[in-house]
């Protein structure tokens, strides 16, 4: 059975940003489209709820809300089978749930209630935290977001937990005939790396850094010979690297290293950083 894109809506301009590159995305990937609106959305980004809610009412907009979704995905691509539903839940838990049976979740990268102010809006953050499938957070400005650059980037890291994000990556660039362009960071241990001239240690780890972005690409060149790929082997932290990278792409991608703590599974801080500060779309993959 073939697995849809599924994208999350509220209503705010975010999140019919999403929309738009939702549909541009299942497009190219010649799968059907499923727009979700989970009717709670409003109060879970920032409103209280109280007793006097109008349920009908509550309901009546977001039927609104999934109809004229709906209507921009129709208008903007005929050959997209778009389908739509309105879901009577929170959106984070929704989403979760619809990854399990889903190529794809996107969302935008902000909320609709007063929380519109954070850098991602809660439920885009959970969601990428937690889903099963990849999870894209669209944001950044719209030469980012619209193909102008042809260029995919990815982080990677070590080489064993890299593969399910490089071949996310490369499929996604072959499809939008980019380049990929593979970032990794590197750093001397402290002890190895007086301030003054480069230590021999340094040259030590930048030779491993590179043998590591060799072993983790391997084999890319044989499957998607069509991609010209381009390694980014640099000395600093990963965080500043990938937003560095982000700011000339079309699309991030990272792997989802989640690690489970006091409330649940969590990002790690990189992942965190790019969610909140990337220039462009920012695919979050998980580990297989």
């Amino acid at each position: 059975m073939e697995h849809p894109l599924i994208v999350g809506v509220d209503g705010s301009e975010s999140s019919l940003r999403a929309l738009d590159w939702a549909v541009d995305e299942a497009d190219r990937q010649a799968v059907p489209l499923r727009i979700v609106h989970a009717s709670s959305w409003e109060w879970y980004e920032g409103h209280e709820p109280s007793f006097g809610i109008n349920r009908a009412l509550v309901r009546a907009q977001a039927d609104r809300v999934v109809a004229d979704a709906a209507e921009r995905a129709h208008c903007r691509s005929s050959s997209v089978k778009v389908t739509s539903q309105t879901l009577d839940e929170d959106p984070a838990s929704a989403l979760i749930r619809e990854s399990r049976r889903a190529s794809g979740i996107l969302v935008g990268s902000r909320g609709r209630g007063r929380l519109t102010g954070l850098l991602l809006g809660s439920v885009g953050l959970a969601v990428a935290a937690r889903a099963e499938c990849p999870v894209t957070v669209v944001r950044g400005a719209e030469d980012n977001r619209d193909g102008t650059h042809r260029r995919v980037v990815v982080g990677v890291d070590e080489a064993a937990d890299a593969r399910p994000a490089l071949d996310y990556a490369v499929r996604c660039a072959q499809r939008r005939g980019a380049a990929l362009d593979v970032v990794h960071a590197w750093r001397c241990p402290a002890h190895e790396a007086p301030e003054r001239p480069r230590p021999a240690a340094a040259d030590t780890h930048q030779e491993r850094a590179e043998h590591r972005v060799e072993e983790a690409i391997g084999g890319l060149a044989r499957t998607h010979s069509a991609v010209p790929v381009h390694r980014r082997v640099v000395e600093g932290s990963p965080r500043a690297a990938l937003l560095d990278a982000a700011a000339g792409a079309d699309l991030l991608v990272v792997g989802a290293r989640r690690r489970t703590g006091q409330v649940g599974m969590q990002l790690g801080p990189v992942n965190h950083a790019v969610l909140h500060h990337a220039a462009c779309p920012v695919a979050v993959v998980p580990h297989a």
